[in-house]
């Protein structure tokens, strides 16, 4: 039976997490903090569960540099359950924006001093000519976020602002030119995947067509980031709202975080009443999937798991002990570790073929097809069960598209990268 030490584990989520982190959680399971509980039987109200948030907040908030106009959420649902958060949000805030707009134009400042039938008429006439949500499809996960845009709005509010699959014989693997991009006038909000866990895909930079402008002005940005957040710097001001599942480089599966600017938070921004939302004819927002609940709660509206948000504060805390300059250190060791594999794979190109584009290859999870006289199944068959003899595991691709995918998260360490290139090598030679 393999010791825990004897796998280095490439699986794209749950993702594998730091051993030390691991076993002082086990500790805190048993007795948190000299207390004779557990960590995960204290009460989520507990003065505890209110110092591990805050806690949390404040790592993340100086490892990645966020600003005080931001806001950090703990919530549930995950990643996907963000698809439908951000909708319900976002248009929200689109509302109240639009609202405001409507009482100038009818000459009253006070919502109550207006005409309510004219108000809602005004209202609902604007949401069907101008409402719009700009997505940019770049591979599965953004795809899905797209697809219940719609679901929730309907198609016609949903503007697919680019399709990675126009460019590429129908599959993604690669990022369309700014300049083709369809972006709509004024929309509620512009979102993008930062990286494609299925299909390798991630973002070179932040988008310049998305960059504000020097008054401030330009459109709201929505990003998913779950797999690739904490591994490099980015322009937090460049986003209004940042939201990532933790399984991937923050801890374990259970929680999501969600950076939101403040501006579109209440006060300055409250959310539309339900009955207003109903008159105008949009969904109305489960209350757990509220910013404006959550914010207001510290992320405790309902019983958060706060064992999961401790993992992810033990994890924060290892990487501020362990880089001085926070992600930027992180960010270099991500970067050798990515380009020592892609570098074996580019040495066999014979044997191995990289997937996405060069140009906008993951560094969090490579994707590649193993090829052994003109064989691919058997190939890739026999590397996986090669590989998990030498106690690589992890490495078989998503379902949905095959292939082998060795995720490169940050608890990859600089030798299992190395373990995973030289095994590359040998393979390939003895091929």
């Amino acid at each position: 039976m393999p010791d825990r030490t004897d796998i280095t584990y490439f699986g794209a989520g749950p993702a594998l997490l730091p051993t030390d982190v691991l076993e002082k959680a086990a500790q805190a399971l048993l007795n948190f903090n000299n207390t004779g509980l557990g960590i995960a039987e204290h009460s989520h109200r507990s003065q505890h569960a209110t110092d591990i948030i805050n806690q949390a907040k404040a790592d993340l908030a100086s490892y990645l540099d966020i600003p005080d106009d931001y806001d950090v959420l703990f919530m549930s649902g995950g990643g996907t359950g963000e698809f439908s958060a951000t909708v319900y949000n976002l248009v929200g805030a689109w509302v109240t924006k639009k609202k405001l707009e409507i009482l100038q134009q009818l000459g009253v400042t006070n919502e109550a001093d207006a005409n309510q039938d004219e108000l809602v008429s005004a209202l609902k006439k604007a949401v069907d000519s101008e409402l719009k949500l700009d997505y940019l499809v770049t591979g599965g996960w953004s795809l899905k976020a797209y697809q219940e845009a719609g679901r929730l709005l309907g198609p016609e509010f949903v503007n697919l602002a680019t399709d990675s699959r126009t460019i590429n014989n129908g599959k993604f693997g690669k990022i369309p030119e700014e300049s083709s991009w369809k972006l709509s006038k004024a929309p509620a909000f512009v979102y993008y995947c930062d990286n494609e866990t299925v299909d390798g895909v991630e973002f070179p930079k932040f988008p310049e067509s998305l960059a504000p402008q020097a008054d401030g002005s330009g459109p709201i940005v929505v990003a998913d980031m779950s797999s690739n957040i904490l591994s490099r710097r980015f322009p937090v001001k460049n986003f209004s709202v940042v939201f990532f599942g933790a399984q991937k480089n923050l801890g374990s599966t259970g929680v999501t975080v969600v950076v939101i600017k403040k501006s579109l938070l209440a006060p300055a921004c409250p959310q539309p009443s339900p009955s207003l939302l109903r008159k105008i004819g949009l969904p109305i927002p489960p209350v757990v999937f509220t910013y404006e609940t959550i914010a207001k709660n510290n992320s405790l509206y309902n019983t958060l798991s706060i064992f999961d948000v401790y993992i992810a504060g033990q994890v924060l805390k290892k990487l501020l002990n362990t880089y001085p300059d926070k992600v930027d250190g992180q960010e270099a060791v991500a970067n050798a570790k990515s380009a020592l594999i892609y570098n074996a794979l580019e040495a066999h190109p014979n044997v191995y073929k990289i997937v996405p584009d060069k140009s906008v290859r993951s560094r969090m999870n490579i994707c590649f097809r193993v090829t052994v006289n003109g064989e691919t199944d058997k190939a890739e068959s026999e590397f996986l069960k090669k590989g998990t003899e030498l106690g690589l595991t992890g490495l078989k691709g998503h379902r949905s598209v095959g292939g082998i995918r060795a995720s490169n998260y940050n608890s990859i360490t600089p030798d299992g990268a190395k373990k995973l290139a030289q095994f590359l090598n040998d393979f390939a030679t003895n091929a």
